[in-house]
């Protein structure tokens, strides 16, 4: 993962070219997702409340869903009434999403598995091979990779690398 201090060294050693931006629409090569594969949650302690449907999953809490991992302090997990299955994750504490090519980093994360939206807010970090992309909020459909970056979107470009 690239650091926000190892951006800024690229930048000051004019390795890789900056471009800023208030809003960026990126295709993400492999960071899409199956919304309908099954999802395991691991995590050091596990409250669960029947009444709202929702689980809440703290410390360590790791989440896998095919190639698609997140990691976070704290995870809340809604299950739809109708199937009983996971429907909404909301994610705090520092949020890793990754897949085998891609990773991004924010301080929370809000995963609709239903219509396959993921919102990444607070110093979202996303990285693909040598280049990195930062912004207040990234909104991503895990179903076809598209996504959308909003508020002091900053890119740099490692062209040597990709």
């Amino acid at each position: 993962m690239i650091s926000a201090r190892a951006i800024a060294c690229l930048v000051m050693l004019g390795i890789a070219a900056p471009a800023v931006a208030q809003t960026s629409t990126i295709k993400l090569g492999t960071l899409n997702a199956d919304p309908t594969a099954p999802v395991q949650i691991t995590a050091d302690t596990l409250s669960v409340d029947q009444s709202s449907r929702t689980a809440v999953f703290d410390k360590n809490v790791r989440i896998d869903q095919g190639d698609l991992h997140i990691s976070a302090g704290r995870v809340q997990a809604t299950y739809a009434e109708e199937t009983g299955q996971i429907a909404h994750l909301v994610a705090s504490g520092g949020v890793t999403f990754a897949t085998p090519t891609e990773a991004a980093e924010a301080a929370n994360a809000d995963y609709d598995l239903t219509t396959g939206r993921l919102v990444m807010t607070g110093s979202v970090l996303l990285t693909q091979g040598a280049s990195a992309i930062t912004a207040d909020r990234m909104i991503v459909n895990v179903s076809d990779g598209n996504a959308q970056m909003d508020g002091n979107v900053k890119t740099v470009f490692n062209s040597k690398a990709n």
